[in-house]
Formats: C-alpha cells, sequence, structure tokens
C-alpha cells in the first residue's frame, strides 16, 4: 500500500503542473501552456493557482535566467503568455462594492506579473481593482488616487533602487493615501521610509492581510 496520503496529492499536483508549465513555456508551445493552465484552473483554486504554481514558477524563471539556463526569448515568451492568461481572469476586477485598490509599478519597472496576481489575490477577497500597469509615473498615480480615493495604492518594484529614487514622491502619496509596497524591491526598510506598509510574503497570504486591516479599519 502506498504510503503518500490524500493531503500530500494537491502539493504533488502542483509541483507536477508547474514542471509541466515550465516544459511548455520553454520550449514556446503556447496551445500546451494554456491546457495546463486550464486543468489547474478547473481543480483548484484560484489561490492555488497563483502561489503554489504561476508565482513559483516565475520565480523558478528569474532564477534560470540569472544564471544563463533560460534565454531572453524564453523569458519573454513565457511573460507574455502568462500576463495574457492573468489578465483574462482580471476581466470585470474592477466591478463590485468592496473597497478600491490601485494598481502600479514604479516608473522603469516592467515586471508586473506579481501585482497581477496580487490584484486577483484582492479581488477574491472582495476588492475591486483599478490597475495602471507597469512603468507609471508617480504624479499619474498620485492624480488617480486623489480622483477615486481607493481603500489602498499598492506600488511594486523587483528593486529598492528604483523605490529610494522616488522616495520623496512616495512619502507625499503615503501622506494621503494608505500605500502598500511590493515586489523584491519592497523592503521593510524601503517601506519605512516611505510611511507604506510591505508586501513581503506571500501573495495570498498578503492580500488576506491588508483585507483584515481594511477591515479593523471599517469596524
Amino acid at each position: 500500500m502506498s504510503r503518500s496520503t490524500a493531503a500530500d496529492t494537491p502539493a504533488l499536483s502542483r509541483a507536477g503542473a508547474q514542471q509541466e508549465l515550465a516544459a511548455a513555456l520553454d520550449a514556446f508551445d503556447e496551445p500546451a501552456a494554456q491546457a495546463v493552465i486550464d486543468r489547474q484552473l478547473a481543480t483548484t483554486t484560484l489561490d492555488s493557482f497563483l502561489s503554489e504554481v504561476v508565482l513559483p514558477y516565475l520565480r523558478e524563471l528569474g532564477e534560470r535566467w540569472e544564471r544563463g539556463k533560460a534565454s531572453v526569448a524564453q523569458e519573454h515568451f513565457a511573460s507574455s503568455v502568462l500576463r495574457g492568461r492573468l489578465l483574462g481572469l482580471a476581466r470585470g476586477w474592477g466591478l463590485g462594492l468592496g473597497p478600491l485598490a490601485l494598481l502600479a509599478c514604479l516608473p522603469g519597472e516592467q515586471h508586473e506579473l506579481g501585482l497581477v496576481a496580487f490584484g486577483l489575490a484582492l479581488r477574491a477577497r472582495g476588492w475591486r481593482v483599478g490597475y495602471l500597469g507597469g512603468d507609471a509615473p508617480l504624479d499619474t498615480v498620485s492624480r488617480a488616487a486623489d480622483d477615486l480615493r481607493p481603500g489602498l495604492v499598492v506600488l511594486s518594484t523587483v528593486s529598492d533602487d528604483r523605490a529610494r529614487a522616488a522616495v520623496d514622491e512616495l512619502r507625499s502619496l503615503a501622506g494621503q493615501h494608505r500605500v502598500a509596497v511590493g515586489g523584491a524591491g519592497a523592503t521593510d526598510g524601503v517601506a519605512e521610509a516611505i510611511g507604506a506598509i510591505a508586501l513581503t510574503g506571500d501573495v495570498v497570504v498578503e492580500a488576506g492581510r491588508v483585507t483584515a486591516l481594511a477591515q479593523s479599519v471599517r469596524s
């Protein structure tokens, strides 16, 4: 009799799905990658799909790219396929009656998949999402925040240098709105300098944390 348990199966299937997704995207096989995604979305929650398949795959891809084990073409292809699919899942995420989260990447930042995943996790918790995308000028973010009065402004960067270069503008924004910074560049030191919430953990966990914070403020 196998010593594996039912509790082992999801983790194993998620790891297998990540490997299948990597193989398809490395081979520039978009239909195969879409089929992997279809199977995961049919058999697991969106939270699990994001935190156990998509984001681990992106971290692994980034590590391979840094080691020269993945080409620029592979990285761009994978990002394009996943961006299109995640934004497809995001359709209508601005609708509803929940609090609004305004999402943007810092100026110069083009890596937006983690931010989109965070937006999807927020949407699953009742938030409405306004998405300004990559490389968003901070004056544009500030004007949009003034107009929309979001419950949270989320800014993402993989480089703390980008955040430190804009610390004065970010501190000003955080003086007017609740701001959170996420991505690999969102260190506790950067967040403290800005007066923002640091989103340094798993996107699903952090989405739950800011949701609880928003609820405590409203109560």
